[in-house]
């Protein structure tokens, strides 16, 4: 009897646990629509544009925390592969030709971070400081030193040559729409899809939560543990360079000093808010897709209510703390409702 009064409970228990980041992204988004009367579709649809730079790449990074791991790189990483990219299309007129060498740009960033971590087994938080320090650093050394005909700005910016062919259709592709939803954003769709995929239904990704969960264990278990690590390092590289040819792509240009700021840190709080614990072995990667889409909102939300924009991350920060402290938490919940219903089966 008592356990069919509690059922009601443990079932609500199991659905906030697993799907937290749902009812946490519908109460941001229900927040926003009250305090924006006038919200449309394509105010709807631009939450989707507008997270998709930073969902991709926090896509990889989720695979990273699921290992255990952690990426400080991903910002730096983008502006870095972004005017590598910028350059090659300047040089070459090619769109094809850009998005490749962001893509194996990225790959080879991530290359650097994996092998140090996982076959030199240096401290990953250590090691993507020092490459954020390094892609961020390089990033700017090359805009400043190479000519301004192949950068295209002013020794300060990296910007996409509009006297090229090309220029048109590359800046159409990245702020083009489909049916109503932005093109962007249907990367993200589409790329969180294929991660939910490679996580829930291969091989690979269940032994990426092996890792995270217990490296000992899936060492006797016969899984590269090493291999894996540099495997998903260099997957996020793989994913920041799609990122970084959607921005330009977007905005046509990338500023060594500011472009991707922040971003590591707007990505490990969308894994977070996913319910992707940073202890690694646990979460679901569809919940990034609704981190980024939340912090996303409330972004809106603030310059709805026209608060001061510098108060913006004080606000994220908050909610980063209390999503932890949710994500603690619930363990002992959980824990404390079973030792209470072993307690009176006993009894």
């Amino acid at each position: 009897m008592n356990d069919n009064k509690r059922s009601p409970l443990k079932t609500l228990s199991r659905i906030w646990s697993g799907y937290s980041f749902v009812f946490i992204f519908a109460a941001i988004f229900a927040a926003y629509v009250i305090v924006n009367s006038s919200l449309t579709w394509v105010g709807v649809t631009n939450i989707l544009r507008h997270s998709a730079v930073i969902g991709i790449t926090a896509l990889g990074m989720g695979l990273v925390v699921i290992t255990g791991q952690i990426d400080l790189s991903v910002g730096s990483m983008l502006a870095f592969v972004g005017g590598f990219a910028v350059m090659v299309f300047n040089v070459t007129n090619s769109i094809l030709l850009t998005c490749l060498t962001a893509v194996v740009c990225g790959g080879l960033c991530g290359l650097v971070n994996g092998v140090l971590v996982g076959k030199a087994k240096m401290p990953a938080f250590i090691v993507t400081l020092a490459t954020m320090l390094i892609f961020r650093s390089l990033t700017r050394y090359i805009c400043h030193e190479i000519p301004a005909t192949i950068s295209g700005g002013s020794n300060s910016l990296f910007k996409l040559l509009s006297a090229n062919s090309m220029f048109k259709p590359f800046y159409n592709f990245g702020n083009s729409k489909v049916f109503t939803l932005p093109v962007t954003g249907l990367f993200l769709i589409a790329l969180t899809a294929l991660i939910v995929y490679v996580t829930t239904s291969t091989k690979f990704g269940k032994q990426l939560y092996a890792v995270g969960s217990n490296e000992r264990a899936a060492r006797l278990t016969g899984i590269d543990v090493d291999g894996r690590r540099v495997a998903v390092f260099v997957i996020t590289g793989v994913l920041t360079g799609v990122s970084a040819f959607l921005w330009i792509s977007m905005n046509a240009s990338v500023d060594p000093a500011t472009t991707g700021g922040s971003y590591e840190m707007y990505a490990i709080a969308a894994v977070v808010l996913g319910g992707i614990s940073m202890a690694g072995g646990r979460g679901k990667c569809v919940g990034i897709l609704f981190g980024i889409m939340s912090y996303t909102i409330i972004d809106k939300i603030i310059v709805a209510l026209k608060m001061n924009t510098l108060l913006n991350d004080t606000v994220k920060g908050a909610i980063l703390i209390v999503a932890i402290i949710v994500q603690t938490m619930s363990p002992v919940v959980k824990e404390h409702f079973a030792a209470r219903r072993a307690r009176r089966q006993g009894a």
